[in-house]
């Protein structure tokens, strides 16, 4: 267990915290603790990597940790109807598919390294600024109006997107074995 792991498995006992505190509209103090999960993130990948404490467990949690706080945060949103319920099936179901073709390929003896691909990486950022900005505009009271619109629809996009560039590539796998 590194350093690194640790904060991770930190990272992920924020998750429950996170949900309580968006039902109980204590939204800045969501946000507060929605900043401080993305800073343990970018502190534990430093460590990880400057001191050489990089894990097979910890490359499994990291991601796993940022899934559950994101998916967690959409769907606490979207109950409370802050977010359009579209968008959080896109982003639910895409993770979804996602994860079953690399079980698929698993069962049918051809497994497939995912790596990340550019689009997922943008399309992960944006899925992360959206959900800080949706918990900062209701912390602060504040009203982006048409910002959080296109914020809405620009990751919805990313998201048909990401998942399409994953299937495309799944495909490929499954046909070329390679």
């Amino acid at each position: 267990m590194t350093i690194p792991n640790i904060i991770t498995i930190g990272r992920i006992l924020l998750v429950p915290l996170t949900i309580w505190l968006i039902f109980t509209s204590q939204f800045l103090i969501a946000f507060i603790v929605f900043l401080a999960a993305g800073i343990s993130d970018a502190v534990d990948g430093f460590i990880a990597k400057r001191y050489g404490l990089t894990t097979e467990l910890g490359a499994y949690l990291d991601p796993l940790a940022d899934k559950l706080l994101l998916v967690s945060i959409y769907v606490s949103l979207s109950i409370l109807s802050t977010l359009p319920l579209w968008l959080v099936i896109l982003v639910v179901s895409r993770d979804i598919l996602i994860i079953g073709a690399v079980m698929l390929s698993w069962v049918l003896d051809k497994p497939v390294q995912m790596r990340p691909l550019w689009i997922s990486k943008f399309n992960t950022t944006a899925q992360i600024l959206l959900a800080g900005m949706i918990l900062a505009v209701l912390g602060l009271g504040a009203n982006l109006g048409i910002f959080t619109t296109a914020a809405v629809y620009g990751v919805g996009a990313l998201t048909v997107l990401s998942g399409a560039a994953y299937m495309r590539e799944w495909v490929r796998h499954m046909a070329n074995g390679v």
